[in-house]
């Protein structure tokens, strides 16, 4: 193998790929990053059989082959060039990978390629495409409310129910849930799986381009894979079955605020100074005549307290939550206000994004003394 490459684009690609790279490996060839070079392109391949992610860049390719390499080394050596440009050269016979740019020039022992457990994309099931923005939205308004407790795995992961022209997709820890859907004009079947965070954590990660991008994302009974671009990922599924969450949605509601989403993030924010020091990070929220009275108290720090205005319809009502839960959701409502929707100080409540229908938020209060 003889290539050269810019190493800015070889860099990129080794920071996303080494995502994947098993930090304790069951075998040495799981520590490290598979290269395969042909026909203007560099295909680089890592996997801990969790997840596994293909990148290709662009590259002149003076000699084809295939190349297994310490994704640690490998990387640190490349991030650290100092050329524009990055040559490499293998030759089998050394088992040695030769780096070179400008006046550096590295050598690295290889592994043997024929071990390293190739990615294969995935022949499913299910396969439909999404436009990228559609999918990163659906996964940054449910994947923050998972839980991270592996001790119960199910919690861990999105809910993915597709009914053939409605996907929603859907977390919860037990304490909060977050349900988002789309429709599509075409239908794309039936499925219901369980999607690990971090596969879709990884996946919102590299999902940055500015133009409209189709996502091709493909299901079976135990993986879900997803292309697009010169990126490819694949997953294995959480076994299990998800809870049905729509029981815990409250059919009504007494009380009824829409708030400014910026005043009432920033508000939140800046009393839960006090709290968060404490285990449970209480703030108490106040709804009477128009406004909002955000408190909080810590008997070993102090006391904070802010009031917003706020557009109420129904009783007043006083009730405590997480501040962090509440904080998370306001991260991921792109409206200039929120909705809000109360019943008893002890029930659930709502979190919306003003006239839109298509996501929910609900989180359970907590029980205070005072």
């Amino acid at each position: 193998m003889k290539i050269q490459c810019l190493k800015s684009e070889l860099a990129s690609a080794l920071q996303i790929v080494s995502k994947a790279v098993a930090v304790k490996p069951q075998t040495p060839i799981l520590s490290g990053i598979y290269l395969k070079a042909s026909e203007g392109l560099l295909e680089l391949q890592a996997t801990n059989y969790e997840i596994g992610i293909i990148v290709r860049i662009v590259a002149d390719v003076e000699e084809a082959g295939e190349i297994a390499i310490s994704g640690r080394y490998f990387g640190e050596v490349i991030r650290r060039l100092p050329g524009d440009n990055v040559k490499l050269s293998f030759n089998r016979e050394e088992s040695i990978l030769h780096i070179q740019s400008n006046q550096s020039n590295f050598t690295l022992v290889s592994m043997n390629p024929a071990e390293f457990p190739t990615v294969k994309e995935l022949d499913g099931d299910l396969k439909f495409t999404v436009k990228d923005n559609v999918l990163r939205s659906l996964i940054k308004k449910t994947v923050f409310a998972c839980a991270t407790d592996e001790g119960r795995p199910v919690f861990t992961g999105c809910s993915l129910d597709i009914q053939e022209t409605k996907l929603t997709m859907a977390a919860t820890n037990t304490h909060r849930l977050a349900v988002k859907y789309e429709m599509f004009e075409q239908r794309i079947g039936k499925i219901k799986i369980i999607v690990p965070s971090r596969t879709l954590s990884e996946l919102l990660h590299n999902m940055t381009s500015e133009l409209p991008t189709d996502v091709t994302v493909t299901c079976s009974y135990n993986r879900i894979s997803f292309q697009f671009d010169h990126f490819f990922m694949t997953s294995r599924l959480i076994e299990g079955q998800f809870p049905d969450y729509n029981r815990v949605i409250p059919a009504s509601f007494d009380t009824h605020v829409r708030l400014d989403t910026a005043a009432f993030s920033g508000a939140v924010d800046r009393v839960s100074l006090i709290s968060r020091a404490g285990e449970y990070n209480v703030i108490k929220l106040e709804f009477a005549n128009n406004l909002l009275h955000i408190t909080s108290h810590n008997p070993d720090i102090g006391k904070a307290e802010e009031t917003i205005v706020a557009e109420i319809e129904g009783p007043d009502i006083t009730i405590a939550f997480n501040a962090q839960y509440i904080i998370d959701v306001l991260k991921t409502i792109e409206t200039k206000s929120c909705r809000i929707d109360l019943g008893q100080p002890l029930t659930p409540i709502a979190v919306r994004e003003a006239e839109d229908e298509s996501f929910i938020y609900i989180v359970t209060p907590v029980r205070t003394q005072h």
